[in-house]
């Protein structure tokens, strides 16, 4: 995948490489695969690109959360864009790797800020020792260079997920195929969530979204979807079109 960009940044840890690579308006992290972990346009760096990222963003049309938990950080595009969305929301992100937090800071203008906690550890016991109803949204994306955590697949993970959860909140989740709507993963969803629901991508990963209380849908032509897209354009109401529900 490099021979179309510029290597800017390399380094290494106990997991493994890091790259930054440029590709003309864009940037890139990822972990020396074909796989792309974070991609950023240079000009608007708070803006993610990739559509499963925006997809992760959509709950914020039916709330307005005061804490945002973000599993997996990344070149911080989540995190980077809550904080431009939501000027009153505190966001703690929870990385593995120390090395991605560094590079996520100097290649991809992970803010600065006091609205923003990092801790770095692993997202699993993190969860275990968090208060229970301590964040109204929580968003996994848990990857390595190869694939998805197995942490992310796990029953006693979406217990965890659930428990720290206000009693409106949401659970959004990456998910690298799309799980069997009747197997035991939504099973376990549906045992604390009253509301699932989920988005296809075009790169073949399901977003899957799921909510502690009912909520008024929206169509994909509410004019509050324009009032977002005025502020934070990532084609909210292309998104909302193809969200369906479980």
């Amino acid at each position: 995948m490099f021979n179309q960009g510029e290597i800017v940044h390399h380094t290494r840890d106990e997991f493994g490489s890091i790259l930054v690579v440029d590709y003309r308006k864009h940037r890139v992290m990822t972990f020396n695969s074909i796989f792309e972990q974070s991609k950023i346009d240079r000009r608007y760096p708070y803006l993610p690109v990739h559509e499963y990222n925006r997809a992760m963003i959509l709950p914020a049309a039916f709330f307005t959360p005061q804490h945002v938990t973000v599993l997996g950080l990344g070149g911080g595009v989540m995190v980077s864009g809550f904080h431009h969305l939501l000027p009153d929301c505190h966001i703690h992100a929870v990385e593995l790797r120390q090395a991605v937090v560094d590079v996520a800071r100097e290649f991809f203008d992970l803010p600065l800020s006091d609205r923003i906690k990092i801790t770095v550890a692993d997202a699993g016991d993190t969860l275990a020792r968090r208060s229970t109803e301590s964040t109204d949204l929580l968003l996994s994306d848990l990857y390595s260079h190869e694939r998805m955590s197995p942490t992310q697949a796990q029953k006693q993970f979406v217990d965890q997920c659930s428990r720290v959860l206000t009693p409106s909140g949401w659970l959004v989740l990456n998910y690298h195929r799309t799980p069997d709507p009747d197997g035991p993963y939504f099973q376990q969803l549906r045992k604390h969530f009253s509301v699932l629901l989920m988005l296809r991508t075009k790169s073949n990963n399901t977003v899957i979204y799921a909510s502690k209380q009912g909520f008024d849908a929206l169509s994909s032509k509410d004019p509050r979807l324009k009032s977002l897209e005025d502020r934070f354009p990532i084609g909210w109401r292309q998104l909302m079109a193809k969200v369906t529900r479980v």
